[in-house]
């Protein structure tokens, strides 16, 4: 192809972009990155399955048999047995299921309170702006391990336990980062024309602000998904998260801090790895496609 049909492409996919809507903009260009496209595809996969594949197994997360404990995969139980003979193949989805689902209960939390805080404190600035930008700035420097053992030793570990205390402690960010784009929208002259004709504060943050700042909340939501996995992992493997017999990703991998299960039985923790490191990847990358889609420095 001559520089001259080059040329042509390139104009005629500029001209299509320009006609699209903004979202269509932004899934025009994040389309075009085959890796984001393939962990969007592959996550869609792992949710479905974690949704769909404890509904039609025959087998149930609670059923033993003493009989098959510490079974290899095998046709009867693709994934293998625990020390207990229950089926870890129905127990990995159903684990995923659990720690997706907190992730995404923690995430949405989150961003409602703290696109509502960010927006009132970039919106009226101020006294309002510096209490609630203190508050965020004293949560962010809490000791989060020790929090988390102050408030599992004084209630117990359970998923709404678990789900305060991640709340709790993550809102701060989403809030930080409203707040400074708010900042700097409510400068421009469609603000000003707002409040000269009357709008009233309400409508000017929720119509007129918050949809521009929304595509930032979305890049943090994917990329925030990826945090909350690992962090819940992380305590439900210290014995700070979901309390078993109820599964998730994180203390299904309990297990592999004895020596014998570690280097005999890898059935038992290899495919909770394996979901983490997927599930996180997939986030991540998924993320930053999103990231480099919505920023207007990235459009040609």
């Amino acid at each position: 192809m001559s520089n001259a049909e080059n040329a042509v492409v390139k104009v005629k996919k500029v001209k299509k972009e320009s006609e699209l809507s903004y979202w269509g903009s932004v899934f025009f260009r994040f389309r075009k990155k085959k890796m984001s496209m393939f962990c969007l595809i592959l996550m869609t996969l792992i949710v479905l399955g974690c949704i769909f594949v404890p509904i039609i197994s025959p087998h149930t997360i609670t059923s033993t048999n003493v009989a098959n404990m510490n079974q290899p995969p095998s046709m009867t139980h693709i994934l293998g047995t625990d020390e207990l003979g229950r089926d870890l193949f129905i127990r990995f989805f159903h684990g995923g299921r659990i720690s997706l689902g907190i992730a995404l209960v923690v995430v949405v939390i989150e961003c409602v309170i703290g696109v509502i805080l960010g927006c009132i404190a970039g919106f009226y600035g101020k006294l309002i702006d510096t209490i609630i930008m203190r508050i965020c700035e004293i949560l962010m420097s809490f000791p989060f391990i020790m929090f988390c053992i102050t408030v599992v030793g004084i209630f117990g570990n359970s998923i709404p336990i678990l789900i305060f205390v991640l709340v709790f402690l993550g809102w701060a960010g989403i809030a930080r980062i409203v707040r400074g784009q708010i900042l700097s929208l409510r400068e421009l002259e469609y603000m000003e024309a707002c409040e000269a004709l009357g709008i009233s504060d309400i409508k000017r943050i929720f119509k007129h602000l918050l949809p521009n700042v929304l595509a930032y909340v979305i890049v943090f939501a994917t990329l925030g998904m990826a945090s909350v996995i690992l962090v819940e992992t992380a305590l439900s493997f210290l014995g700070l998260g979901v309390a078993p017999p109820t599964p998730t990703w994180g203390n299904m991998i309990q297990p592999a801090n004895q020596f014998i299960v570690l280097s005999t039985r890898w059935w038992i923790w290899v495919p909770p790895g394996v979901g983490i490191f997927l599930s996180v990847m997939c986030f991540n990358i998924v993320g930053d496609g999103l990231r480099d889609a919505i920023d207007p420095k990235m459009k040609r």
